[in-house]
């Protein structure tokens, strides 16, 4: 048996994201309470499973046909740290976080991961107590990703335990044996399916959003970044997601990005917009059959559902310009209409099956071109990763707050949000030479959902 014939090739997401124009490194900031011990962090990284994982003891190399592969390889813990001791900025008036962000924005255009060793590393930031930690997104996505780095953590409130992974993120549903309904949803779900796909198809050839104040467009990778964070509190959420019935955090979610693009809008755009104005974002879903945070162990599984690895499909998810009405919480009503719509077809697992098969046939040129071409037409990139629900630590060290961002995309707007432990921070990473001014918009969406909160509790006493 050859050494190629040993290596393991990259699934056809994996390839995707290691192409020119997608290529994605995921960039997670971890705020520590207190100083960092260089020696310790390293120490506790080489015992963890990190080192061990496959693909984190592997290099990606391309074999003679050009196909990327992994081929495993002995992890030296040095090569993967960078230490800084002076601080990022000389500003006394510029913040931790802010530096920080500043630091990341600059990472998303213009500092690929080197090939030479396994493709994660990480940038200790002595003097604000911060640690970034780059992944490529060929390692896995969110949910792969969460628990690995859950897995090297610790419960605050007991060292022993690590953080809470059960029933996270889960929801229950129950089985409908009514006939007529079930048929009724069947057909729905067919109905759905076509017409979400088609559009799918579609976003990947000449259908595009309005131009908006807000719109990037092809080449808009390449331009300098800015970033902010929007920081919610989860029970601000649920306060609202009571309001309406059946409601779910990422119909809030929804309903606030919607609501905050339509202020944020209001201030950029002279001309009044036209009632009703899509913008269309791409979303990336979980397609394991478990939903929520999942057991490090149980991904590991090579025959589990849950397995480790790239498993998401593609969503197109529509939010609309709306004036600022008396009630906010429309905004969150529509946003739960279109979702609940959405959750009735097959796009997530068609997008996934149909990418799979592109790669496959036809390779990772066409492949990426279609995929480049759907975020190019679209407006912006959503996620929403549940971390863990309680305080953890690193090393005996308190974690105060985990953002994540990743690489800019041609997208002028790129929101990722993680909760963790009753809070949710968003990190909104934008063009800046198309948005200049992300804290702007950063506090379009913390006043939107306190405005929902608000109007929620209003109902709630009526």
């Amino acid at each position: 048996m050859t050494m190629t014939e040993r290596d393991e090739p990259l699934t056809p997401a994996g390839r995707l994201f290691v192409q020119p124009g997608m290529d994605q490194i995921i960039n997670c900031a971890v705020s520590l309470d207190d100083p960092i011990d260089v020696d310790a962090v390293k120490l506790e990284i080489s015992n963890s499973i990190l080192v061990k994982h496959p693909r984190f003891s592997s290099i990606m190399l391309k074999d003679s046909c050009g196909r990327e592969r992994w081929r495993k390889t002995e992890v030296n813990v040095d090569d993967h740290f960078i230490i800084r001791h002076q601080p990022l900025t000389d500003d006394p008036l510029i913040s931790d976080e802010d530096a920080v962000n500043d630091y990341l924005a600059d990472l998303s255009v213009s500092t690929p991961l080197s090939l030479t060793k396994p493709i994660w590393e990480f940038h200790l930031l002595l003097a604000h107590n911060s640690a970034v930690l780059r992944l490529h997104h060929a390692l896995g996505d969110g949910i792969s990703l969460m628990s690995m780095f859950m897995s090297c953590c610790r419960r605050a409130d007991d060292p022993n335990q690590r953080p809470t992974t059960q029933g996270v993120g889960t929801s229950s549903s129950s089985n409908n044996r009514n006939v007529w309904r079930l048929l009724k949803k069947l057909v729905m779900v067919i109905w759905y399916t076509v017409v979400y796909v088609t559009e799918f198809s579609l976003r990947s050839l000449w259908l595009k959003d309005k131009k908006t104040a807000i719109s990037g467009g092809a080449g808009v990778e390449l331009w300098p970044r800015k970033l902010a964070t929007a920081k919610f509190k989860i029970d601000d959420m649920k306060t609202v997601k009571k309001a309406i019935d059946n409601a779910t955090i990422n119909d809030v979610l929804f309903g606030v990005i919607s609501c905050g693009l339509s202020r944020y809008l209001d201030l950029r755009s002279p001309k009044a917009l036209k009632e009703g104005l899509q913008m269309t974002g791409v979303a990336m879903i979980n397609l394991r059959k478990q939903s929520g945070l999942q057991d490090f162990s149980e991904l590991m599984k090579s025959k589990s559902g849950a397995r480790w690895g790239n498993k998401f499909g593609m969503l197109l998810l529509p939010v609309y310009y709306h004036k600022g009405g008396s009630d906010p919480l429309q905004f969150v009503k529509r946003a739960k209409a279109m979702i609940d719509k959405k959750k009735l077809s097959l796009e997530g697992p068609c997008s996934y099956k149909i990418g799979d098969f592109i790669m496959s046939i036809f390779g990772p040129k066409l492949a990426t071109l279609l995929n480049y071409r759907i975020v190019s037409n679209t407006t912006f990139t959503i996620s929403n990763v549940i971390g863990p629900p309680e305080d953890i630590t690193f090393g005996g060290n308190h974690i105060s707050s985990v953002r994540v961002t990743s690489t800019a995309l041609s997208h002028a707007i790129t929101m990722h949000m993680v909760s963790y432990a009753g809070r949710a921070d968003m990190q909104i990473l934008v063009a800046k030479d198309i948005i200049p001014d992300p804290k702007v918009l950063a506090k379009c969406f913390q006043d939107a959902l306190l405005e929902m909160k608000e109007a929620a509790q209003a109902v709630a006493k009526d």
